[in-house]
């Protein structure tokens, strides 16, 4: 006979801003379901946080560098082996002194770029569930590179690449890639080694949605128990059950909210182009000054995140003149609200370097794209949005990997003012419409988050 109980999930996420994030968000959809949630960042990630969540149990774990993180350490493998270490032992002692609170961890979560967390599940008879914080289709290349069927970065007699389920072709240049070094190839190993014993886990979560990718999940559904759980992003953006849930709450970051609010409200609706690159991607000064002046030369509004480390790459006087100009065309600011800026009606298009989180945020709020992608999985979300999902252009790189003026102000005006253009934003429109009946009651993520819910308070 089976009987129910109180679930308690404790979520390890890799110590990065885009990781934590849609982990974050699973937990508050878990816990508006009546689970309990321990969430359990570094020590050394905790520190950098200019704002943290209220709305979660927060317990430190150390990766063996409290002061610094990955920062304390020239070498990436150094850091990992590290962190495995260190981090077992005190995922170890959380776990033991959670035991003793009224309701004990029965389940962790945790991202596959940390696999030792699977081995701590099952000394303890843990459900464990893996969360891949990215889409299937890279999962899917991921997995295929760790059975030896491809190399990154592809050889040439790979061409063009097929992957089970996407009937679109992939070129070598849509597949993640990443600067040929030493700590490179680790990074590729880490990715890769997210499947190494994937085979023990009781559930594979994805931070995406079943309509998005459907025959891919498919092909990846026979090989392991995946569910897509996403979009991961607040409530309030898209089912709006969660009413609080307003914010990821969590930033490196501080926003200057008012300024860019206020900024958008005085532009007419769909008229501008917002520009980011996120948390951590570092432009080169020449890609800095093309995009500047493609911009400029667009003869759009633009409003342009550029965090304060980056600041020195653009052209000079830049920011003083668009201060200057009186026709208000440039904002340039270090940090910003995204949810709330591409939310906003004055928003036509968002040029993006094409990450996960910002992909998977412009669809759920319709916003049409303009891709420069930059390393990692960056390129093959490029590709998905422009050739599968239809709802934005990739701006293409010279053959010195740089994206030119006359490039990125033809792209602009190709989505924000072409017959083409009129197509990929009706297609944004449905991707929108999709994307939250996919968390809405009944959606194909709402289910499967049930599911795994259910599952964790029925014991047999």
């Amino acid at each position: 006979m089976s009987t129910t109980h109180k679930a308690h999930c404790l979520i390890l996420p890799y110590p990065v801003q885009g990781h934590i994030n849609p982990m974050l968000q699973f937990s508050k959809r878990l816990q508006s379901k009546g689970v309990n949630i321990t969430i359990a960042p570094t020590k050394s990630f905790l520190k950098t946080m200019q704002e943290l969540p209220t709305s979660v149990s927060i317990e430190a774990i150390s990766d063996g560098y409290d002061d610094g993180g990955i920062d304390q350490e020239e070498s990436f493998l150094a850091y990992i082996t590290r962190f495995k270490e260190v981090g077992s032992d005190t995922l170890t002692q959380l776990i033991k002194k959670l035991e003793n609170c009224e309701c004990p961890v029965n389940c962790i979560v945790y991202d596959p770029f940390l696999p030792w967390a699977v081995e701590i599940a099952k000394d303890f008879g843990l459900v464990s569930a893996a969360f891949f914080t990215r889409n299937c289709v890279v999962d899917n290349i991921y997995y295929h590179v760790h059975k030896g069927v491809l190399k990154l970065p592809p050889t040439q007699v790979d061409g063009q690449i097929l992957i089970p389920g996407l009937l679109s072709t992939i070129e070598s240049s849509d597949v993640p890639s990443f600067e040929s070094s030493p700590q490179s190839d680790k990074l590729v190993e880490m990715l890769v080694n997210q499947f190494s014993n994937l085979e023990k886990v009781d559930w594979v979560l994805i931070n995406s949605f079943y309509e998005l990718e459907k025959k891919v999940i498919d092909w990846m559904a026979k090989l392991y128990p995946i569910k897509t759980i996403g979009p991961t992003i607040p409530s309030m953006y898209l089912d709006k059950r969660l009413p609080n849930d307003k914010e990821y709450g969590l930033s490196l970051f501080k926003p200057m909210a008012k300024e860019c609010l206020n900024w958008l409200n005085h532009h007419t609706i769909s008229s501008v182009v917002y520009v980011s690159f996120g948390s951590m991607a570092k432009l080169e000064a020449e890609q800095m000054e093309e995009l500047a002046w493609g911009l400029k030369n667009s003869n759009k509004n633009f409003l342009w995140v550029v965090r304060s480390t980056e600041e020195s790459k653009l052209p000079k006087n830049f920011i003083e003149e668009l201060k200057l100009a009186s026709e208000n065309q440039g904002f340039v600011v270090s940090w910003c609200p995204q949810l709330q800026v591409l939310e906003h009606k004055s928003i036509g298009c968002f040029l993006t370097h094409s990450g996960w989180n910002s992909t998977l945020e412009a669809i759920s709020l319709g916003v049409p794209m303009v891709t420069m992608p930059q390393w990692s999985d960056q390129p093959t979300n490029a590709k998905l949005v422009q050739d599968v999902w239809e709802m934005g252009v990739r701006a293409k790189q010279d053959e010195k990997g740089i994206v030119r003026r006359e490039i990125i102000e033809e792209s602009i005006k190709l989505v924000m003012e072409e017959e083409k253009g009129k197509v990929i934003r009706e297609n944004a429109k449905k991707w929108k419409e999709f994307a939250r009946n996919a968390v809405d009651e009944g959606g194909s993520s709402d289910k499967n988050i049930e599911e795994f819910v259910s599952s964790l308070m029925t014991i047999s």
